[in-house]
């Protein structure tokens, strides 16, 4: 029976007005057991890191058992062990994941609304990713991009595997809703023509080289942009410390995955350190100040929300 004027006229106490508004599916807005509204950031998410060294020995298992037929990728996704539950986002806005192609292999084309990035970690001579009909080189240090919708799929044509780093703004896409996906009406888009210098690539040559023209943010550190940004979504940074450098990085509403593309220290997130090494992977959420200290000359890809946090005036730091 549905609720009329009448009840709401009729009722004799709160009860009564609380039973009656959840009879219409109506919450009531000053007695709710959580605040919609908090004066700063709910941090649930936590610091996490994930070695690439044990990453690609569980590559290398899987590719026993795990091929391209069975499986649209043959990748490991970081899921911040933190949250209880969490089977994907490496912090709220941002997965990734591990991958492996095998020497001879093609993984198969698809295109879908996330935007997507790749840090290459290991490749022989001849690994391509395929973004749009063209063959983009896959060499180590590389950051590949295949924006949102554009076809992408892979082909390792050496004689070794090749391993990279993902990066996706899928927990935003799910957050929002607008997922949309496709295959490649053939297997693996047609691709013959080799674009090294396609928009989609930073090398490492040129990012090295940027780097060492770029003035210090901090007593030998020095940071360049990839793109401005390179994605709608997801913004991409490189520092490179020299060796006994450090980086503080104070508590903001920004979420970012680091990469060291090459070197090894030490991170320390409000006093919780991690080691790392070139290919390993780190999640700073929101919320949390980073102390980096490199222990020999070290470059580092930052993969963060800044973009879409800038855009919609939500960049903020937290007291």
């Amino acid at each position: 029976m549905s609720v009329t004027p009448q009840d709401f006229a009729a009722a004799a106490n709160m009860q009564e007005l609380y039973d009656l508004l959840a009879r219409c599916n109506v919450q009531n807005g000053w007695n709710k057991p959580e605040p919609s509204l908090w004066p700063l950031p709910t941090i649930d998410f936590k610091p996490a890191a994930w070695s690439y060294a044990q990453a690609r020995a569980a590559l290398d298992a899987a590719g026993r058992f795990v091929n391209t037929e069975l499986a649209e990728r043959r990748n490991l996704i970081l899921a911040n062990p933190t949250v209880a539950g969490n089977l994907y986002p490496s912090v709220k806005t941002l997965v990734a994941a591990y991958q492996m192609v095998k020497a001879g292999e093609q993984a198969r084309s698809h295109r879908h609304t996330a935007n997507a990035l790749r840090l290459v970690l290991e490749t022989g001579e001849n690994a391509f990713t395929i973004v749009d009909g063209l063959k983009i080189p896959m060499e180590p240090g590389d950051v590949l991009l295949t924006p949102n919708w554009s076809w992408h799929g892979h082909s390792n044509e050496a004689t070794s595997n090749a391993y990279w780093m993902d990066f996706l703004d899928v927990p935003m896409i799910h957050l929002n809703g607008p997922m949309f996906f496709e295959h490649h009406p053939e297997k693996v888009e047609p691709a013959s023509e080799i674009s090294a210098d396609s928009p989609n690539r930073f090398s490492f040559a040129q990012t090295r080289e940027r780097l060492a023209g770029a003035a210090e943010v901090a007593p030998g550190v020095r940071r360049i942009e990839l793109g401005a940004p390179a994605l709608r979504t997801i913004g991409l940074h490189v520092y490179r410390l020299e060796a006994g450098a450090r980086l503080h990085v104070g508590k903001s509403t920004l979420s970012a995955i680091w990469a060291p593309m090459q070197g090894r220290g030490e991170a320390s997130f409000d006093g919780v350190a991690f080691a790392f090494a070139r290919g390993d992977a780190i999640a700073a959420p929101l919320g949390f100040a980073q102390n980096w200290r490199a222990e020999e000359e070290t470059y580092l890809l930052r993969v963060s929300d800044e973009p879409f946090l800038t855009k919609n005036e939500w960049l903020r730091e937290i007291p």
